[in-house]
């Protein structure tokens, strides 16, 4: 792969159109849903509906399988409730995450929002982006992740924006991670932050210029092709690359996260592969500031329910039988590799990622 390959300006960007659009009485009253509504309008969604009320039609089809596309190919413009703009911790990323929106319009097979939104998967979006923007002031300077700590202290408070969704998969609909990052970057805030962002796409020609400051951390998903054909309607990982170029080249701290990390058939020569990818997409970067993370593969007994419902014919691998239960704090359970699989791929990425990318911050491993 050279430079030449990765160049965004000779490739097809990635975004979506859904089939209808939804927008709340409530969103329209805000000036940023009507500015979405405008998007909406000139991306040539098809059926555009501002409803009465604040109340989303059903979407419900004959099955789950039915249901899943017709949410799937729906996005609704809403406002956010006071319990979901309030920040929540979300180690080990960042000390807080907060919604630019719920849902996404990708279909990974692997998708952990599965099992941990309700309702079909529709993708909503946030209106009142000016008041959930607000409300972060509040917790700068405080967070166990970031703030404080004697190793990724210097990032500040960190603020997590693609918890529950891509918003780069969307923000040519919405123009809310632009506005995002400029108010990272010129806001006057109490101490040091960062925002933070992973995606799928690659679609990022609108975020080059903006006045970033610095204060944007933005990175690419990407993982070897055994398991990137899981990722169905994303980017493919050569284009991740090349925005991720485009990105580091504008100045933006960038970042990898390899997720999720499977021990597909000869992996150790496949995640070699697409170290070296990275090598070749960012190691002439002038000031390159690189992290990487590392997320194996898990699910619940919740998300692989639905997962399987949604794509019944799926070959990815969710057999419990084939992983150890992990308990969380509060008893919830995780299917993950067993201790020697993952004590194997943690000693190898390790020695790998600092051997390839010697650049580059290894922020965690899971």
């Amino acid at each position: 792969m050279t430079h030449d390959s990765l160049a965004p300006v000779r490739r097809r960007t990635v975004t979506w159109t859904p089939k209808r659009a939804y927008v709340t009485a409530s969103a329209y009253d805000e000036p940023h849903g009507r500015a979405i509504l405008a998007r909406l309008e000139a991306a040539g969604v098809p059926d555009i509906e501002v409803l009465r009320g604040d109340r989303l039609p059903s979407l419900r089809g004959a099955t789950e399988r039915e249901t899943y596309a017709r949410a799937k190919s729906t996005l609704a413009v809403v406002t956010s409730a006071a319990t979901v703009r309030k920040p929540v911790p979300i180690p080990p990323s960042a000390d807080w995450s907060f919604p630019l929106a719920q849902g996404c319009p990708g279909h990974c097979q692997y998708c952990y929002l599965a099992g941990s939104l309700t309702g079909p998967p529709v993708t909503r979006v946030y209106a009142d982006l000016p008041r959930i923007l607000a409300g972060l002031d509040e917790v700068v300077g405080h967070g166990e992740v970031t703030s404080g700590t004697a190793e990724r202290g210097h990032e500040g408070t960190t603020f997590e924006a693609s918890c529950y969704t891509d918003p780069l998969a969307i923000e040519h609909l919405t123009g809310s991670l632009a506005a995002t990052v400029e108010h990272f970057g010129t806001h006057q805030w109490a101490g040091p932050v960062q925002l933070r962002l992973t995606t799928k796409y690659d679609a990022v020609e609108g975020l080059l210029g903006l006045d970033h400051r610095g204060r944007t951390r933005i990175r690419a998903s990407v993982n070897v092709a055994d398991v990137e054909r899981f990722e169905g309607g994303t980017a493919r990982v050569v284009s991740r690359y090349a925005a991720l170029r485009s990105l580091a080249l504008a100045g933006y701290p960038v970042g990898l996260t390899i997720a999720p990390i499977m021990p597909v058939e000869d992996w150790r020569a496949a995640y070699a592969g697409l170290l070296a990818q990275a090598a070749d997409a960012l190691g002439d970067v002038p000031g390159l500031d690189l992290t990487v993370e590392c997320i194996t593969h898990r699910f619940t007994p919740r998300s692989r329910e639905v997962q399987l419902e949604w794509y019944p014919r799926t070959a990815l691998d969710l057999d419990p039988a084939g992983r150890t239960t992990k308990r969380g704090k509060f008893g919830a359970v995780k299917h993950v590799y067993d201790k020697a699989v993952m004590s194997e791929l943690r000693g190898w990425f390790t020695g790998a990622v600092a051997e390839q990318l010697p650049a580059a911050r290894l922020l965690y491993w899971t």
